[in-house]
């Protein structure tokens, strides 16, 4: 329906455009008068059908002198427009995926520490014992990665996940005596 209904009573002129989401109220009258504006009345039929399937809201417009006032009245569709709402279903997509990456990448994450935690705990751990833990961080470090990769985590969270995990197994390594640091001096 692309038609506009106007209609003009006495002094005062309302228009409704297509597909019934404005009205305007118009009237002669300059700004030094009142805004007294002839109230418009509506059948039953006419305002049940346009306002019963959105909110109505009114703006009154200040014109310049001598120039004419202009009320508008607009009905707001109540649902989301089809835009909106593809955006919104996107939005939650989009949530529970990267929802799912970061879950991953706390599970994968807590099987290394709490490995981790058991190796520094057991007192006559043996060297090879560490090779398992390091393909259980091989794999937390691929799951880091893919969801930096994604956009489900920032690529410096990544990177501290990542430095976290190398220096919880350096500490139980240095606690065992598998690996001695080097000495600053030395190093130069």
């Amino acid at each position: 329906m692309a038609t506009a209904l106007n209609c003009c009573l006495s002094s005062s002129c309302f228009s409704l455009q297509s597909k019934l989401n404005s009205l305007s109220l118009k009237t002669n009258i300059n700004s030094s008068s009142s805004y007294a504006f002839k109230t418009l009345s509506f059948s039953s039929n006419l305002s049940h059908n346009l306002f019963s399937k959105g909110n109505l809201s009114f703006s009154t417009v200040t014109p310049k002198p001598f120039h004419r006032s202009v009320v508008v009245c607009e009905v707001a569709p109540k649902k989301k427009a089809d835009s909106a709402a593809k955006r919104a279903r996107q939005a939650e997509k989009r949530r529970v995926y990267h929802k799912a990456k970061k879950s991953e990448v706390k599970t994968r994450m807590k099987k290394v520490l709490e490995a981790l935690d058991v190796l520094r705990k057991k007192p006559d751990a043996a060297a090879e014992e560490i090779f398992p833990i390091e393909k259980l961080i091989a794999e937390a470090y691929s799951v880091i990665d893919k969801a930096v990769k994604v956009g489900s985590l920032h690529r410096n969270t990544g990177a501290r996940r990542k430095s976290r995990l190398a220096r919880r197994k350096k500490a139980v390594e240095i606690h065992h005596g598998w690996y001695a640091p080097v000495p600053a001096e030395n190093a130069a």
